[in-house]
């Protein structure tokens, strides 16, 4: 079986460079830390192997070489403390990241990529705080 083609192209080392970026802004930010924390804990070990995890996401994501194994719509879904206006945040420190360390080509493709999942993420967030009997909300 042929490999498929990355979906636009970054190099591990990009994809390693922006999540050790990104993930010290997130522990480091304000609204977004202390929910992270609650999570991942304090300790550096339990953030690098956080990190790694979520680069084998984008790596399998973006390259489609595998590697990953976990449901991060589950995770997002069941954690009581992840809220919806969360992920407005979570984005804009993406976005800032992957422009700071991409060439703009990459960075907007990844960005476009983060905002389908942000948007699945929150969504099902939504979804889960949603009462039986209530509608889902689409957009």
């Amino acid at each position: 079986m042929t490999a498929l083609p990355p979906r636009f192209f970054v190099t591990h080392d990009e994809v390693d460079r922006v999540m050790t970026s990104f993930y010290w802004r997130i522990r480091h930010h304000r609204v977004l830390g202390p929910v992270f924390i609650a999570h991942i804990g304090t300790d550096d070990a339990a953030w690098g192997a956080h990190q790694d995890k979520i680069g084998r996401f984008w790596k399998n994501a973006i390259l489609r070489e595998g590697g990953y194994e976990g449901r991060p719509m589950m995770v997002h879904r069941n954690a009581a403390d992840i809220l919806p206006e969360h992920f407005p945040l979570w984005l804009a420190l993406f976005e800032d990241t992957a422009r700071a360390i991409l060439r703009p080509e990459a960075a907007e493709a990844w960005i476009t990529m983060a905002h389908r999942l942000g948007s699945a993420f929150r969504m099902g967030a939504e979804d889960a705080r949603r009462p039986a009997h209530e509608a889902p909300r689409l957009a």
